[in-house]
């Protein structure tokens, strides 16, 4: 039995976020569709650990999408405190498994999926529900999201400019220094969310935040959110009455009213239930589902990641792998 490993730098070769783009869309269609069944993910949570681990399972069957039927478990540690040691703070492994037999056929780097694979979401909703005219960019946060966020967001609108706000300046202007090569657009360091968030069409929420970050009254008409960083239920980036001047649009309902903290601080002051989700982002590609309404509605994704993005990922990963006779293959 021979399985295929993928490592961090092989993923994003494999995997250029544009291209993902389109294998999210398969995926969160699929979904939609009824053809993949994901259960809510399982986290381990010890009281005295630095960390905690995440199970992501998944099973996508062929169906009508252009994929192929497997099993995928994401295993994934998140430690907060990685990011001052130079590390990302998502550390694991995506594993395929084939839905004929039940072997593992691949072992995949999962920070690099897991970057990728959101960023490309995002990018997924941003088309979906942004104004055609929106690039005015601001950029929450100054680590691995937030850079794969920035090449997304170039891929489906229009940047003119990008205002990047970090908990310190100097990572700021590190993001904006390191990352100015590859952007034809300004990249502007500045030193409140509130400056960042002035006159902005594209909102990006990267950030380790626990406490809300955006207030509604920084927030333009007409403007898309992405609200990414936050992704258990005591943790929120933005404020409760952001929430409910918004129209809220998710990856998944289930996940959202259980999981994400961006939801349910709303719901428990009162202003928000399930009612004020309009749609999974699957359901409006499938034409199910409107999108924005209105020029000046301000549309906001919710993220939390599902495991049949990774799957969906990992699948194609695998298979473009083996064409390219990538990766290393050993026996096990």
């Amino acid at each position: 039995m021979t399985i295929l490993v993928l490592s961090h730098t092989e993923v994003l070769e494999l995997l250029p976020i544009k291209e993902c783009i389109a294998r999210m869309r398969v995926a969160l269609i699929a979904l939609a569709a009824g053809e993949a069944h994901q259960p809510l993910r399982t986290i381990i949570r010890p009281p005295d650990a630095k960390g905690l681990m995440g199970l992501m399972p998944a099973y996508m069957s062929a169906g009508t999408s252009a994929h192929q039927a497997g099993f995928g478990l994401k295993a994934i540690c998140i430690f907060p405190g990685n990011p001052a040691k130079g590390l990302d703070s998502h550390q694991g492994s995506v594993q395929l498994f084939s839905a004929e037999t039940g072997e593992l056929l691949a072992m995949m780097n999962a920070s690099a999926i897991t970057a990728i694979r959101t960023a490309a979401i995002s990018g997924v909703a941003t088309d979906l529900l942004a104004r055609v005219d929106a690039g005015n960019l601001a950029m929450l946060g100054s680590g691995v999201q937030a850079r794969a966020h920035l090449v997304a967001m170039s891929h489906v609108r229009f940047i003119k400019r990008c205002r990047i706000a970090s908990r310190h300046i100097e990572h700021a202007r590190k993001f904006a220094e390191e990352m100015r090569p590859d952007f034809p657009f300004a990249l502007e360091p500045v030193e409140t969310i509130e400056e960042a968030l002035d006159g902005a069409d594209l909102i990006v929420t990267a950030t380790t935040a626990v406490e809300p970050i955006v207030s509604r009254e920084w927030i333009s008409a007409g403007a898309h959110l992405n609200v990414v960083g936050s992704s258990t239920p005591n943790a929120r980036e933005v404020d409760s009455e952001t929430m409910a001047a918004a129209s809220l649009f998710v990856d998944r309902r289930e996940s959202t009213i259980n999981e994400a903290g961006d939801y349910l601080f709303a719901a428990r002051d009162g202003l928000i239930g399930p009612s004020h989700i309009c749609a999974e982002i699957g359901e409006v590609l499938k034409g199910d589902k409107p999108g924005r309404k209105s020029p000046d509605e301000i549309t906001l994704f919710k993220s939390l990641g599902l495991a049949i993005e990774d799957l969906a990922a990992a699948e194609y990963l695998f298979r473009k792998a083996k064409e390219q006779k990538a990766g290393s293959w050993v026996e096990f």
